[in-house]
C-alpha cells in the first residue's frame, strides 16, 4: 500500500491506524506548500487534492473515515471496531462528527477561500475559531467515556481520529487543560508506539 499524507493534516490518522494494525506501507508526503495536490499527477490519485489517499493495487481509496474503516476490516484481530454492535455506532458518532463538525470547525482558520471570497470573510472565520473549536471540545468532555479511551476501555478508531484533530487545538487557541478528560485522553495517545512511530516519521 501507498500512503499520500501531508504532515499535521488528517491524513496522519491512516499512517496511525497503519501503525497500529502493524501493516506495511510506503509513504508519500504531498508537499502543500508548493501546491503539489493541485498537481496533475497528484490529481490522477486523488481529484479532490486533498489527502490521505491510499493506493492498493490498482485501486485507490480516499476519505479518512473510509480508509479507517478499511484498516480495521483488514485487520479484525486489532478491535480497532468494537465487536458489541451499540459500541461500534457509538465510535462512529463521534467520528462523523469529527468529520463533520470539529475538522470543518478548523478548517475555516486556513481554508476560508472554500466558503467565501471577501478576505473580511476570512478573518471573521478565522476568529471565530477558538471558540467553534472550544465549543467541540466541551460537547466531547460532556458526552465520551473516555474510560479511557472514547467509547470505554477499548482503543477503537475514534480514539485515532480524534487523537490527529486534538493536536491542532493549540494552534487553533484552545487551551486544551480546560478539558481534563479530553487532556488525559491526549496524553495517553501520544504514549502509543504507532504515535511515537509517525511523529519519528515527520508526520506530526
Amino acid at each position: 500500500m501507498e500512503l499520500f499524507h501531508a504532515p499535521n493534516t488528517i491524513s496522519v490518522a491512516t499512517a496511525i491506524a497503519l501503525e497500529e494494525a502493524g501493516m506495511s506501507y510506503t509513504p508519500h508526503q504531498v508537499d502543500f506548500t508548493s501546491g503539489a495536490q493541485r498537481s496533475q499527477d497528484y490529481l490522477r490519485i486523488n481529484p479532490k487534492g486533498r489527502v490521505p489517499a491510499l493506493v492498493i493495487g490498482n485501486d485507490i481509496l480516499t476519505e479518512t473515515g473510509a480508509l479507517l474503516e478499511y484498516i480495521a476490516t483488514l485487520s479484525p484481530e486489532t478491535g480497532l471496531v468494537p465487536k458489541d454492535p451499540m459500541t461500534a455506532f457509538r465510535m462512529r458518532e463521534v467520528m462523523y462528527y469529527l468529520a463533520t463538525t470539529m475538522h470543518v470547525a478548523h478548517a475555516h482558520k486556513l481554508r476560508g477561500g472554500r466558503w467565501a471570497d471577501r478576505p473580511e470573510s476570512h478573518a471573521d472565520m478565522t476568529a471565530k475559531v477558538p471558540e467553534t473549536m472550544a465549543t467541540c471540545c466541551a460537547y466531547l468532555e460532556d458526552n465520551c467515556d473516555f474510560a479511557p479511551y472514547v467509547v470505554g476501555n477499548q482503543r477503537t478508531l475514534a480514539d485515532i481520529y480524534l487523537y490527529v484533530i486534538a493536536t491542532w487545538l493549540p494552534g487553533d487557541g484552545v487551551t486544551v487543560a480546560n478539558y481534563p478528560k479530553l487532556n488525559q485522553f491526549i496524553q495517553a495517545m501520544e504514549e502509543r508506539a504507532s504515535v511515537k512511530a509517525v511523529r519519528t516519521a515527520g508526520m506530526l
